[in-house]
């Protein structure tokens, strides 16, 4: 799934970065890297950009929809 159809205040490990490569180093730059465990902090009104908390870093950075769309998730499972 992309951060834009994921679950809020949920631990998401990054899987994939998709695009171009403008793209993926524009997401590196601003501190996303595979595996990393990012969450969505919270959502702009009228689809506004995504405010993502990269876990791993402990950064806060707003991503416009079109970027949160080239980002896959999935949800971390924590060993039991």
């Amino acid at each position: 799934m992309t951060l834009l159809n994921a679950p809020h205040a949920t631990p998401l490990r990054i899987v994939d970065l998709a695009g171009g490569e403008n793209i993926r180093r524009r997401l590196m730059a601003l501190g996303f890297h595979k595996h990393d465990v990012v969450e969505l902090d919270g959502q702009a009104i009228l689809r506004g950009p995504l405010l993502v908390r990269n876990c791993t870093s402990d950064t806060t950075v707003a991503l416009g929809r079109g970027v949160a769309q080239k980002v896959l998730v999935e949800p971390v499972h924590e060993p039991s």
